[in-house]
């Protein structure tokens, strides 16, 4: 990756606001469409934003077929996506269908211009119909990565992800995993305490990673499910400062290390101290954007143990460091005298 490339990414993360531009196209799911615009919409409409600044748009003119046979009439054409730095294809009927070239244009168009565009579940495949995925990673529904890489193989698949995020170039896998993957885009956008805010409004959790596996044996709960794991995660949550090893968690659960392991990839996807990682970073997230504690009592309060090892883990996650991801996030008018925010 290039220098400007990389600054490119990094400056993207750091943006705040702005126009998204939803594309609805003819056979599409339901599903997916509702799932970005009412993201999208409650992360404006909980900022003070007019929701104006989500915009559908479509190719077509007349009514769109969707699931269920419903027919769905989208208020704008693709010109009403012009400003967007967020483009948003949630779904695209039949992964194989060839990508229009007035799409394929839009896409690159936009993308050109600066703007993220992002494929939700099959909606990758419009993506890489308009070579916008060619030597990137990216990733779509696990029935239908395979069909990806066969069909696009300058794409690298990964088939185990909730969603992969190349900077300006954003895919993920399909159906809640949308609404995982815009939730990370708000978060991404306008920071910890935004994507809470809208998870919340939606009732779902906001916590699962793009690292987490796609497909699990058992559906992925929230971490207040009642039984031994449940409640040892959420005690784990509100104890983020204690020296939390995988044994001491084992413990609590009532299980040995070995299968406790096992249950968190069988429920979550992913192993213990990733899972624990993650929920340290966005609590640590949050704070930054909420409070005015020095770095340091950060690290402390979410048990990174020492400032440094707390700044090299939050720029591997976050792509920034702490002092700047606060600079840009933190809703306080003014910091008290002396914090240090180094």
């Amino acid at each position: 990756m290039s220098d400007s490339t990389a600054s490119r990414q990094q400056s993207d993360r750091l943006r705040t606001g702005g126009k998204v531009a939803i594309l609805a196209v003819d056979g599409g799911s339901l599903f997916e469409l509702a799932g970005a615009i009412a993201v999208f919409t409650w992360a404006a409409r909980l900022a003070g934003r007019p929701e104006r600044e989500v915009v559908v748009c479509s190719r077509h003119d007349g009514p769109l077929a969707s699931t269920g046979g419903l027919r769905l009439t989208p208020p704008g054409k693709l010109q009403a996506a012009q400003g967007a730095d967020l483009v948003v294809v949630p779904t695209w009927g039949e992964p194989g269908r060839p990508v229009e070239p007035e799409v394929a244009r839009f896409l690159v168009r936009h993308h050109d211009a600066g703007a993220t565009v992002v494929g939700l579940c099959v909606g990758a495949f419009a993506l890489a119909g308009a070579g916008l995925l060619d030597g990137r990673r990216a990733t779509t529904h696990w029935s239908c990565t395979g069909l990806l890489g066969q069909l696009h193989p300058a794409v690298t698949v990964e088939h185990d992800r909730l969603w992969v995020d190349e900077g300006t170039i954003v895919t993920s896998a399909g159906s809640s995993a949308g609404v995982d993957c815009c939730l990370h885009l708000v978060r991404r956008r306008e920071g910890a305490a935004a994507a809470n805010a809208v998870a919340r409004a939606l009732v779902v959790a906001p916590q699962r990673s793009g690292g987490q596996a796609q497909y699990v044996p058992v559906p992925v709960p929230d971490a207040h499910a009642d039984d031994d794991l449940g409640r040892t995660l959420t005690w784990a949550l509100e104890h983020l400062d204690d020296d939390l090893s995988v044994g001491t968690l084992a413990a609590r659960a009532h299980m040995s290390r070995r299968s406790f392991e096992r249950r968190m990839a069988e429920r979550h996807g992913q192993t213990p101290r990733r899972w624990l990682e993650r929920q340290r970073l966005l609590t640590a997230r949050e704070l930054l954007e909420t409070t005015g504690l020095p770095v340091g009592e950060v690290a402390r309060r979410v048990g990174f143990g020492s400032a440094v090892n707390f700044r090299t883990r939050f720029a591997a996650e976050v792509g920034t460091s702490p002092s700047r991801y606060r600079t840009t996030f933190n809703q306080r008018e003014r910091m008290p005298v002396g914090t240090d925010t180094t």
